[in-house]
């Protein structure tokens, strides 16, 4: 059933997009720690960065009528994905979305925003 609740239609699209960034981050482990791929891990945690940097105009529709703070944090995910690619810093990349206090199987930054964000449509 698609609901025209745009908190709904944002934090689904939020969680898609957490579940593609998962599925990167997975095949970067794979291909650094099996393959022992440096270009390859390089270039995963690049297209990582460019999801998370384009994620500001992909969600700028559904979040037309979003309080300010909502915008705001979609265009800090933008905006420190975007520096990351323009310093080129694979440590970077790989670093966003996790706060330094951050161990593994917790969920990160994205994860818990579409949680904040299923909260405020009022089905959780």
């Amino acid at each position: 059933m698609v609901s025209g609740n745009p908190y709904e239609l944002l934090a689904d699209r939020l969680e898609n997009i957490a579940i593609q960034i998962r599925e990167i981050e997975e095949e970067a482990r794979e291909v650094l720690y099996e393959k022992n791929d440096d270009n390859g891990y390089r270039e995963l945690m690049r297209r990582k960065a460019m999801v998370l940097a384009g994620l500001s105009d992909e969600l700028e529709s559904l979040v037309e009528s979003a309080p300010y703070e909502v915008k705001e944090r979609i265009e800090r995910f933008s905006l420190t994905a975007s520096q990351s690619l323009q310093v080129g810093s694979v440590f970077f990349m790989s670093a966003l979305l996790y706060p330094d206090d951050h161990k593994d199987g917790e969920p990160n930054d994205l994860d818990l925003f579409a949680v904040k964000v299923r909260a405020m449509s009022g089905r959780e």
